[in-house]
């Protein structure tokens, strides 16, 4: 454990379908006192967890899962006014311009960055 827990108490939604890179990401987080939710790989286990869990402080979404956006995640997120970052390989111009003002972090995901992005929500 870090002695920097930014995160201590924050319940954080890990959305990323690449095995290696959701582990990093959540390992990352957890390092910095946040409570991990999931990691989940597809746009449906993301909406179920989602759906059950009543409390989620923040979330971290790949934008591209197995050849599905992660939009309808970002919009239940939205909905219940639950902060998030998109991590992409993707340009800027990507992103749909209602999620324009959203925090992107280009891949490899810079953990100092991620827990800077999450813990200034």
């Amino acid at each position: 454990m870090h002695n920097d827990a930014v995160l201590r108490g924050r319940r954080l939604l890990v959305v990323e379908d690449d095995y290696m890179v959701a582990t990093d990401v959540a390992q990352g987080l957890a390092d910095h006192g946040a409570e991990i939710v999931g990691p989940v790989g597809s746009v449906q286990e993301a909406l179920a967890l989602i759906a059950a869990e009543p409390r989620i402080d923040g979330a971290v979404l790949d934008i591209n899962l197995r050849n599905d956006k992660v939009y309808p995640v970002a919009e239940a997120l939205r909905a219940r006014n639950v902060p998030f970052v998109f991590t992409t390989g993707y340009d800027a111009w990507t992103v749909p311009e209602a999620f324009a003002e959203v925090r992107r972090l280009d891949k490899p995901v810079d953990i100092r960055a991620l827990v800077e992005s999450i813990s200034g929500q």
